[in-house]
């Protein structure tokens, strides 16, 4: 592979996402069900590319980029960090524990579930599919493209190439499952009088609907940290995260590969590393300089190219001949994802249940952007506390990061019903959490609960 193969991918992926962006901002369907542009580039890329028309030039290459670019997003997450606030009095507290528990639930349930099915219906079928299979329903619904790219890759390592295109072909789901049962929820709601904010469905701002924002109403996309004089602020950004990401992979593959233990993802290692930085200069000038939301911005734009990277690439007849073991596994992450809903999501949050609930539905089926696109839809001026409180809980990111990396090697090596039996006490722990904190709702009616104030309230946290 030459520098100018790359540059031709990047120019067709460049290409196609623009297209798919003007299709978004054009075609009232794409708009109906807010489609990323870059997942509609990515069933363009697929229809055009070599299992179809056959008319994309794309490189031997491309099929190794997503395991690049999740490298880049794990990095970010460990160069952000976390913050931690402090609670407002009791009801502040019981309100951010109630729904980091709800998180808990919906993270655990999907790796139990999916687990526990392909244990013992899937296997039973298809004698065939991998003991792994199990974690990919979970990898692409709450873990989106990126995980699925990352566990995929993991998997690949460990002798199973096919895991790559059947988790793509699960985060894809996923997202299509956020989109149009996430609609289908607030439509209902609405109706039911579950909602907090909006009595109906029919107002969605412009730049929802089209992607593009008006003029008065666009915002920088970060601050200038660094004098143009002497480096480009973004150029800065991009030199902190590329070195964190090359700096995990070089440490992996020379020294933690050969000398401690082999096996683990690269993405994991980059993600210490990351962390690690950011534990050691937090509170320090050093990190004054790092803008969280240009690197955010880098995160963002990587995930973008690793969707259309990822759907385009899909081998088709890994799915044709894996058919029947996902249609269990979707219909599996489509039953976790309602019970998120009803009865976990009204359960376990007392005011503003729905729009809480609908937000971690959102992400539960891809990435936090399809849920907090729902939950603009339902709370457009925020104030149900919901991202606040998601801010409030940064270790369950740390867990996430270790389940992907450590989880497929277990269940390979024969582990599964002690990984699904962990995730199931993840899942009771929680509950009984809420249980035993009186912060277990199920008595209290859907609809006229009400809604937390946080224009009034202050932030409230």
């Amino acid at each position: 592979m030459s520098v100018y193969d790359l540059l031709m991918d990047m120019t067709i992926a460049s290409v196609l996402i623009l297209v798919g962006q003007l299709l978004r901002a054009k075609i009232k369907f794409f708009q109906e069900f807010f489609m990323p542009a870059s997942m509609i580039a990515g069933f363009l890329g697929l229809f055009l590319g070599k299992q179809f028309l056959d008319v994309l030039p794309f490189s031997g290459s491309v099929g190794s980029y997503s395991g690049v670019l999740i490298i880049l997003i794990f990095t970010v997450v460990g160069v952000n960090g976390f913050s931690a606030g402090k609670g407002n009095g009791d009801s502040a507290v019981k309100r951010v524990l109630s729904f980091t528990m709800f998180r808990n639930v919906a993270f655990f349930l999907q790796f139990a579930v999916g687990i526990f099915l392909t244990l013992t219906l899937i296997r039973a079928l298809f004698p065939d599919v991998s003991p792994g299979f199990g974690i990919l329903m979970a990898s692409g619904f709450t873990g989106g493209h990126g995980t699925a790219a990352a566990v995929g890759n993991t998997f690949g390592t460990l002798g199973w190439a096919e895991a790559a295109d059947l988790g793509m072909t699960f985060a894809t789901a996923g997202i299509l499952t956020g989109i149009f049962g996430g609609l289908i929820f607030i439509k209902i709601a609405t109706k039911m009088g579950w909602t907090a904010y909006i009595k109906d469905f029919k107002f969605i701002s412009g730049d929802l609907r089209t992607g593009l924002i008006p003029r008065e109403n666009r915002k920088p996309l970060g601050e200038e940290t660094i004098n143009s004089v002497s480096l480009d602020s973004l150029a800065f950004q991009l030199c902190i995260v590329l070195a964190l990401a090359g700096g995990g992979y070089m440490l992996n593959i020379k020294l933690l590969g050969p000398f401690v233990l082999s096996g683990i993802p690269d993405f994991t290692v980059s993600y210490i590393l990351a962390l690690l930085f950011f534990l050691m200069f937090r509170k320090s000038r050093v990190y004054d300089y790092i803008d969280r939301d240009v690197t955010s911005r880098i995160s963002g734009t990587a995930t973008d190219y690793l969707v259309f990277f990822g759907v385009s690439q899909i081998n088709v007849s890994v799915i044709v001949e894996y058919a029947g073991p996902l249609l269990i596994g979707i219909l599996g992450g489509w039953l976790c994802v309602f019970l998120v809903m009803l009865p976990f999501g009204c359960f376990m949050n007392d005011k503003s249940w729905f729009e809480r609930a609908i937000f971690v539905f959102g992400y539960s089926t891809g990435v936090f952007a399809i849920g907090f696109v729902l939950l603009r839809i339902v709370d457009p001026e925020n104030r149900s506390h919901t991202t606040e409180d998601t801010a409030m809980s940064p270790w369950l990111s740390f867990v996430e990061v270790f389940c992907w990396s450590l989880v497929p090697a277990a269940l390979i090596n024969g582990r599964g019903w002690l990984v699904a039996g962990i995730m199931l006490a993840g899942v009771l722990a929680s509950i009984l959490f809420c249980v035993a904190g009186k912060m277990w709702y199920r008595c209290v009616p859907l609809a006229g609960r009400g809604g937390y104030n946080a224009l009034e309230e202050g932030e409230g946290m």
